[in-house]
């Protein structure tokens, strides 16, 4: 799928025997997922047809790409996570009924080419997209119940595809240890998961004969093999034709490919230049991938598992034709006692050549458990093409640096991350790549609520910006969707346990304690963090005697997606940066 920056739509493109690209009319505008709100797996192809999720979560069949696509569902469902079965002619995927509210449920079903719809398997909270076995006869798929979230604890469960399509013979497969089990894929009849019970996410074969159904560990590196699983269907080590495998893992952040087995007596790195891999799988002997780079746009990219040879087949264009982009520079920031890994992230300065930032911009990556990539950014370089330096930073709770990394900001959410904002600004600073006059803090989601908690305790930032970002945890708490009602009791501690620390810990407490102007963005359509989020915030420090600026765009969701809104919001907040910039 491709979005289009105009309308914020997904469209479903095709590549012919040519190599030429263009996009398929016969299926609806927008193509888009959202179960647990942030969807995934919206489309899948085999031999028999292609599938898809409209934008108004209607499963869409078409046997060919001259074919008017059939609506398959009109059941008022979300669906994602798609997994077409031809041998039984339907596809398989997650149904979510609710809409991401408290009585919502999950279930995995099976939908056919007719609109038929079979229930698999239900009972649990969430599922994730099931993996079929190329025999169609095997089934993996997994599941998680609150209040744990899928980066926190899962299950792993197999079953038998009878005859009539229904399953038999269901197992569950613990791991030895607490973990998070993720993107179940079968190499013939062995199955495959990605499993971080040893401290990272990495590859594991289970002996589905054994009666102990053993896990067996390869040789590959300690690193993280995956990412934070927010979205379905997500893929980072697929199997070869031929033998061998495919995997991506970060290093220091940077995401990496390697082929290993099959042909090669020893892991082979591909494509070096690019530096974040998702969606590998195979199709007529070769490897695809969706390839990030901090200079390209994102480019579907073609890998012969042999040769080991790259191509770009679709995207992959100069991200600025004639001008060389920011380049990210990776940092560490010093380590403090018993830290075993420290925060890390990566620095943009301006462009222009020995010229001093005007202001260093910390960027907070949302989730609070996801990460930012060292990957083109359109948003990094407006700034860093108008004098600014930008910092990304992978605080303590980011994905991508092990699970006691990423499990540190339990109950710690809006302290350590805080800190290590603030530590990474020190370091810059001793460091010499910026005079620390003018420091800006910004983040998205859960990064608004990390940088007004940094706003409200440390006067180095000279404004901040809210973009969608937690103001009260405790009301959001109440009004959050199904599938994160149980994240902020894991991120704070129980409410009724800790009241204080919620209230230590909650923005619109603290408004009084701003002295730093903020800037805040908000979408009308928000589920997630929900809109009185905001309103309320910006209501209450006006009341403190304060005077937030704040830009309310009535046809956005979770994000500011529509390009003339984006545009928008960037003049806003340059213009903002530039009044609150002190003279050097």
């Amino acid at each position: 799928m491709q979005s289009d920056p105009e309308t914020g739509s997904n469209k479903v493109w095709q590549l012919n025997r040519e190599g030429a690209a263009s996009p398929l009319t016969n299926f609806p505008d927008s193509i888009r997922s959202r179960v647990n709100g942030y969807g995934g797996g919206a489309f899948t192809a085999s031999q028999d047809g292609m599938f898809a999720v409209s934008d108004d979560q209607c499963i869409v069949f078409a046997r060919n790409a001259s074919e008017r696509s059939q609506t398959l569902t009109t059941d008022k469902a979300a669906y994602g996570g798609l997994v077409a079965d031809p041998m039984r002619q339907r596809v398989l995927a997650v149904r979510e009924t609710g809409q991401g509210e408290a009585d919502g449920q999950q279930q995995l079903v099976a939908v056919g080419c007719d609109g038929s719809l079979t229930v698999l398997h239900q009972g649990e909270d969430f599922y994730s997209a099931p993996a079929l076995s190329a025999d169609a006869c095997h089934i993996a798929w997994v599941s998680w119940q609150l209040p744990d979230m899928p980066w926190i604890q899962t299950r792993l469960w197999t079953a038998r595809v009878s005859e009539d399509g229904t399953l038999e013979q269901l197992q569950l497969h613990p791991a030895p240890h607490a973990a998070s089990i993720q993107q179940p894929v079968f190499a013939g009849q062995e199955l495959w998961v990605l499993s971080d019970h040893d401290g990272w996410w990495q590859p594991w074969l289970l002996d589905l004969q054994s009666p102990g159904r053993a896990w067996a560990k390869i040789d590959v590196p300690e690193r993280d093999h995956a990412n934070a699983p927010w979205q379905l269907a997500e893929a980072h080590h697929c199997p070869l034709p031929g033998g061998g495998w495919a995997r991506a893992h970060y290093h220091q952040g940077r995401g990496e490919m390697w082929l290993s087995g099959g042909k090669h007596s020893k892991p082979v790195r591909v494509a070096p230049g690019f530096s974040d891999f998702r969606s590998l799988c195979t199709a007529g002997g070769f490897l695809y991938a969706i390839g990030r780079s901090p200079d390209r746009l994102d480019a579907v990219l073609r890998i012969d598992p042999t040769s080991a040879g790259v191509e770009v087949a679709a995207g992959g264009e100069p991200a600025l034709p004639g001008r060389a982009p920011a380049y990210p520079v990776v940092f560490q920031v010093p380590a403090v006692a018993q830290e075993i890994i420290p925060p890390q992230g990566f620095l943009y300065l301006p462009l222009a050549p020995n010229a001093e930032p005007l202001a260093l911009i910390l960027m907070v990556h949302g989730g609070p458990t996801s990460a930012a990539y060292p990957v083109f950014n359109p948003l990094v370089q407006f700034w860093c093409q108008r004098g600014f330096a930008v910092a990304e930073v992978n605080y303590r709770g980011s994905s991508g640096y092990g699970r006691a990394f990423r499990l540190a900001l339990a109950e710690r959410w809006g302290d350590i991350d805080v800190q290590d904002m603030a530590r990474a600004a020190d370091f810059l600073e001793a460091a010499g790549y910026v005079n620390g006059k003018n420091t800006f803090i910004q983040g998205r989601s859960s990064g608004g609520y990390t940088a007004l908690m940094a706003l409200s305790q440390d006067q180095r930032y000279s404004a901040g910006a809210s973009q969608f970002g937690v103001t009260d945890p405790l009301q959001l708490r109440r009004m959050t969707h199904r599938f994160e009602s149980g994240y902020l009791d894991w991120l704070l501690g129980n409410p009724d346990d800790h009241p204080q620390r919620w209230q230590e810990r909650t923005p619109r407490l603290r408004a009084a304690a701003m002295a730093s102007p903020v800037i805040f963005f908000q979408g009308e359509q928000d589920k997630v963090v929900v809109p009185e989020q905001t309103r309320v915030m910006v209501a209450t420090m006006k009341q403190a005697g304060q005077k937030p600026e704040l830009h309310w765009f009535l046809n956005e969701g979770h994000g500011i997606l529509k390009q003339a809104n984006q545009v928008a919001m960037l003049e806003a907040l340059y213009g903002f940066y530039q009044r609150h910039c002190q003279d050097s």
